[in-house]
């Protein structure tokens, strides 16, 4: 797993990732993880989240979007 550290300096619910081809696990503070697939979630968002986890970036945020009890 992946770790991920915010780039923006604010505290992140997210603490790291695994990226596959059609899926991305998600581990959040620590405690539990999330598989979002395409079948689940739709290939667009997969690949939002992707493309945010790579960048270290807004993936907290973009979950808590499409979650907002994640916040």
């Amino acid at each position: 797993m992946k770790p991920y550290k915010s780039k923006s300096g604010r505290p992140s619910g997210v603490s790291g990732y695994v990226a596959g081809s059609n899926f991305i696990v998600v581990r959040f503070n620590h405690t539990f993880m999330n598989k979002f697939t395409y079948d689940s979630a739709g290939r667009l968002t997969v690949e939002k989240m992707k493309s945010l986890a790579e960048a270290q970036k807004g993936l907290t945020s973009f979950i808590a979007k499409l979650n907002p009890e994640f916040e």
